[in-house]
């Protein structure tokens, strides 16, 4: 089961409702509204994290929405995904300003980051169904290609249904949900680090340890590869923090 499958955001009828993995970081609303929210979010998670709107900026709905000519009900959205990722704080009164995470509070995102990863691509490993696995291994070598085009924005589209792909095979909703809930706070960190040079092919080898186990029902392996993964995913966004 893909967490980017029809089925996956729906119960299907006479399924338990248990066994249905919801898609916390797409807010239940309109689809065309969640879109444009996840864009702006985007948008402006990459400008506080290159340093373009600095700590302290105000954040003003109206301002942003005439900026990208949209309502404010997606501009509101994406301010409040935000702050749940730690890039945003609201302050009553002020409304929201950039805010930016302590060194030790993005290392424990981090460090809750790899382990719950690291879960799920353990239990993926033992209960992935053959044909989701066989879906794992296409969207791994998507990103293969991808690596070698040097397009950071498309790779990181597909790199979130790689992970989207392994949370799934975890079969465990709770767990899946649980860590979608994490990536979203750590999302923009993990989103800047694909700008470092060569990160690409790296990410893509770390990755291909992680499908290697969970093809051979490696539970541990897939585990420790998976969690090696995110803790060279914050060594690179601290890399990429100095340089910006």
């Amino acid at each position: 089961m893909s967490l980017d499958d029809p089925a996956a955001r729906a119960p299907q009828p006479g399924a338990e409702s248990g066994t249905t993995v919801r898609r916390v970081d797409r807010p239940s609303i309109s689809r065309d509204k969640v879109t444009r929210a996840e864009e702006l979010r985007l948008q402006l998670a990459d400008e506080i994290v290159r340093g373009v709107l600095p700590p302290g900026s105000a954040l003003d709905e109206t301002d942003i929405a005439r900026r990208f000519s949209v309502s404010r009900t997606p501009v509101r959205e994406a301010l409040r995904q935000l702050v749940a990722s730690g890039l945003v704080e609201a302050r009553a009164h002020r409304g929201a300003v950039v805010a930016q995470p302590s060194l030790d509070r993005l290392t424990e995102m981090f460090e809750a980051m790899a382990e719950l990863e690291a879960l799920c691509a353990g239990l993926a490993a033992e209960r992935m169904p053959p044909a989701d696995r066989q879906k794992l291994e296409a969207i791994h070598e998507e990103l293969r290609v991808l690596s070698h085009a040097g397009n950071p924005e498309r790779f990181h589209e597909v790199n979130e249904r790689f992970h989207n792909a392994i949370y799934a095979g975890s079969q465990n909703g709770y767990i899946a949900e649980m860590t979608l809930a994490t990536r979203v706070r750590v999302q923009p960190f993990r989103r800047a680090q694909f700008r470092n040079l060569g990160r690409l092919a790296k990410s893509h080898a770390e990755h291909d340890r992680v499908v290697v186990a969970i093809m051979r029902g490696d539970k541990a392996g897939a585990a420790a590869a998976m969690r090696a993964h995110i803790e060279l995913v914050r060594g690179e966004y601290e890399i990429y923090a100095v340089s910006v």
